[in-house]
């Protein structure tokens, strides 16, 4: 993939998310974890997970966008975390769609660390507009 789909969203610039896969069916994405992105005790702050599976279930969302439809939205999200992701770890991240509808999709990610320990689940549904 030579473009990364998250660069055209300003704070998942910022925040360094890299895409790796995108398809109407998956979004693959990483994120190296820096000092900036964690809690005072050098772990991943909640709100960056909780940020970068929302940027990945909208670009998935923004992929299955129906004829006529001019963007998505978030307008529910919920993450179980499951683990830390230490300072200069990497998160890697696929979201894939549970289901995509008319005025609706709902995109669940599933965070790992590279070695295959859980960091968290998100579960999100993205509005058509």
């Amino acid at each position: 993939m030579t473009s990364n789909p998250a660069d055209s969203m300003p704070f998942s610039r910022l925040m360094g998310i890299k895409v790796t896969e995108a398809s109407p069916n998956t979004v693959h994405g990483q994120l190296e974890i820096r000092d900036d992105l964690c809690t005072t005790g050098g772990i991943m702050h909640g709100g960056a997970v909780m940020a970068f599976a929302d940027a990945l279930g909208a670009i998935g969302a923004f992929m299955t966008l129906p004829e006529g439809a001019k963007g998505t939205t978030t307008i529910e999200s919920k993450t179980n975390f499951l683990g830390a992701a230490p300072k200069g770890s990497t998160v890697l991240a696929v979201t894939t769609p549970v289901k995509t509808g008319r005025r609706m999709s709902v995109w669940q990610t599933e965070m790992t660390l590279e070695n295959g320990s859980k960091v968290a689940l998100t579960t999100q549904t993205q509005l058509f507009l």
